[in-house]
């Protein structure tokens, strides 16, 4: 940490960089935008507060992280080349869901008696250096997992009785398209980055969840080519 101008650097191991000196500008311009529009995005907020379909009631994180700030990226910066695109969604998404987590270290030091930071001008440079500490290591998929809409849900939760946020969960599930086109295709290319990690495409028995949607997801175009309602 730099004292002097208040900025904080983290190494995050998997990080991808930047290639083209667009995608940096991106990363050091224009990722409030991004943020921006992911949070405003109204399918996205639904999903991650709401969608109760994956893990147990949970929200399947990476379909947030991956899929949805993925098609966010496309659409704002369709001329990058697609390895920028990946380098750019990732910034974005590890600076929404460090600022995240550090929140929520804050919130939970606060419950439990802890200290509040003297200045509050670095409360949240002091989240996120306690979150940061609170981990073995720093990466990407990590940060992936995240819900970033974890705490908005958890706030709201605690402002409604039990009985009306289950009916406002129960009309967002009803009004939930299971996957779209395009979706698919985007977990498709997931899934072709899982089987050069691991040497095998996903599982559609898996027990993670993440891989068995990205399996789902191809299940889907192979049901669209038979159909003969897709191609490529």
């Amino acid at each position: 940490m730099n004292h002097e101008t208040g900025r904080v650097q983290l190494e995050i191991k998997g990080l991808a960089e930047p290639k083209s000196p667009e995608a940096e500008r991106i990363c050091r311009e224009d990722l409030n935008e991004l943020i921006t529009a992911f949070v405003q995005d109204k399918t996205t907020v639904e999903r991650g507060m709401f969608d109760g379909q994956h893990a147990g009631g949970e929200t399947l994180a990476e379909e947030l992280t991956q899929v949805r700030m993925g098609k966010i990226v496309k659409e704002k910066f369709p001329g990058l080349a697609e390895e920028d695109q990946e380098s750019v969604r990732q910034h974005a998404i590890a600076a929404l869901n460090l600022v995240q987590a550090a929140k929520k270290e804050l919130l939970t030091g606060a419950i439990d008696g802890g200290a509040t930071p003297a200045t509050p001008n670095t409360s949240l440079i002091d989240g996120v250096r306690k979150y940061a500490l609170s981990v073995t290591e720093l990466d990407i998929d990590l940060i992936d997992r995240i819900n970033p809409f974890g705490e908005a849900y958890e706030i709201l939760a605690k402002s409604m009785t039990e009985s009306r946020l289950k009916q406002v969960a129960e009309v967002i599930a009803a009004r939930r398209v299971n996957l779209t086109l395009e979706e698919a295709r985007d977990l498709a290319k997931r899934a072709l980055r899982f089987k050069q990690e691991k040497g095998r495409l996903p599982s559609l028995t898996a027990m993670d969840p993440w891989e068995k949607r990205m399996a789902e997801g191809i299940a889907f175009l192979q049901r669209k080519v038979k159909e003969g309602g897709t191609h490529g």
